[in-house]
């Protein structure tokens, strides 16, 4: 079967046939989620908007639900020094999240570049205004009917909970949302030191802690000295970490005070296992903070989900 006439093998032949008809793979499939920057197969990401939903960070809360599917995580510090976290998503839809609580004066600040939904439980009628001043659909519990509910296993205010497919159905704009992150291909290198444990230094008992897992590229996140668990058991584990170090004009843990995101400051980022000293800039409201290395060069985060700290300018935060 290897021979043929003339002394060219049969073998050599059918593949000369083969390689010229051989068909070019396949474009991958979906589109690029573009506040994760991981191809999503199912295109989802293309026609949604941003979620954005105000979640409870205290003990009586836990365990949160949800909270690992989102795309990105803000963490902002509130009255009496505590922190509490606003979960953007887009890229997945959860069956459900929460606990959802009230609105502060910060959010309006996260939300504007990136518009959507904005889910909240009520709040002091100076923070209602503040966020109305946002590009936002907003839905608090008196609107959003069956797409909220009360878990009655929970102690009040702590079981408010949200259906992101029933929120999504409410609508809002733009969708797509914008990107708010630059993203590394595999073949780029990682800048900074290598880290493998990590501390911001929040106060009131809200310090959180990293852990870099080399096998799956991830931080592990702890809090309360324990592993950040949500109801179904998993870690919180977001790819990239970026600590923004941000005036809190009012005070810090001071009611009614603000998180200052437009202007400048400095910021450290834990990426690919490494710790990147650099600055965030944010000219206006109507764009996302850039980051940058020491060097100047855009900071490139890898793809997949982002907790970003608005840490207290003096916060202290650990490598090691």
């Amino acid at each position: 079967l290897l021979g043929g006439h003339g002394g060219t093998p049969r073998a050599t032949t059918v593949a000369r046939v083969t390689s010229t008809t051989r068909k070019a793979p396949a474009p991958p499939r979906g589109v690029i989620a573009p506040l994760t920057g991981v191809r999503d197969p199912t295109s989802g990401a293309a026609h949604r908007p941003a979620l954005t939903v105000k979640i409870e960070n205290t003990p009586m809360a836990r365990p949160q639900i949800g909270l690992d599917r989102a795309d990105v995580v803000y963490e902002e510090v509130v009255e009496g020094g505590i922190t509490r976290l606003l979960a953007i998503f887009q890229s997945q839809v959860p069956a459900v999240v929460g606990p959802v609580r009230s609105v502060r004066r910060t959010d309006q600040g996260v939300v504007t570049p990136i518009g959507g939904l904005f889910v909240y439980s009520g709040g002091a009628a100076y923070a209602i205004a503040s966020i109305r001043s946002a590009p936002v659909t907003l839905v608090d519990e008196t609107r959003a009917g069956p797409a909220m509910f009360r878990d009655s296993s929970r102690q009040a205010p702590h079981n408010l909970f949200g259906r992101p497919a029933a929120l999504f159905a409410i609508g809002g704009a733009p969708v797509p949302p914008p990107p708010l992150f630059t993203y590394r291909t595999p073949s780029q290198p990682v800048p900074g030191l290598p880290v493998t444990q990590a501390g911001v230094g929040f106060g009131a008992g809200y310090a959180v802690a990293y852990a870099w897992d080399a096998v799956h590229r991830a931080w592990d996140r702890s809090i309360f000295g324990h592993p950040d668990l949500v109801a179904s058991g998993v870690q919180e584990a977001p790819r990239n970490v970026i600590v923004m170090f941000v005036q809190y004009s009012g005070g810090v843990g001071v009611i009614g005070a603000e998180a200052q995101l437009i202007g400048s400051g400095d910021a450290v980022v834990l990426t690919g296992g490494h710790r990147i000293t650099g600055r965030w800039v944010r000219p206006d409201r109507a764009r996302p903070a850039q980051f940058f290395d020491s060097t100047g060069a855009p900071v490139r985060l890898n793809p997949g989900q982002t907790w970003v700290e608005l840490a207290p300018i003096g916060t202290p935060v650990t490598s090691s």
